[in-house]
This record gives C-alpha cells, structure tokens and sequence, in this order.
C-alpha cells in the first residue's frame, strides 16, 4: 500500500484538483488556505480517510492540526492506527 501521504495526494488530485499535479498538494500545504476543499470537501475526506485506513475519525478530532495538510493527516492517521482499539470503524 503507498504511504499515507501519496494516497491522500493521489485522492485529492483525482477528486479535488481534476488536472492538477502532485506539486500543487506539497506535504504542508493548507487545504483551507489553498482552496482545495471547502466544508464538504472535508467531510468527503473524512469518510475516505476512515474507510480507507479503518479508523474512526470523533467530533473533536476533526481539526486543522489533523486534517489541514498532507503532513498532519499522515502524523494524526499513523497516531490513530497505532493506538489499539482507539479510533477503529
């Protein structure tokens, strides 16, 4: 399986940015501060984030420090699935 990063690349190019390039998501950029989702966007991230990596992604866990760039999603997903019977669906 690729890294969590280049499989959130790969997913928000296909379904976000249609034409873009892997240089138009680096690992730090702001997906609000870009523009590269809105509201549902995020909530369309989510859902593939916990079905593609089977975690539970709570209320209060849906923050910029987890879900606003490449960087924090790898870091909080790799937190999340390496806590043992926290966070899976």
């Amino acid at each position: 399986m690729k890294d969590i990063k280049n499989q959130v690349r790969t997913y928000l190019l296909e379904n976000f940015l249609l034409g873009g390039t892997a240089d138009d998501i680096k690992d730090e950029t702001s997906f609000m501060g870009n523009h590269i989702l809105d509201s549902t966007g995020f909530i369309e991230l989510i859902s593939h984030l916990e079905e593609q990596f089977g975690i539970r992604i709570e209320d209060d866990e849906m923050v910029p420090e987890n879900l606003d760039s490449l960087a924090n999603i790898e870091r909080f997903v790799s937190g999340k699935r390496a806590a043992p019977n926290q966070g899976a669906v």
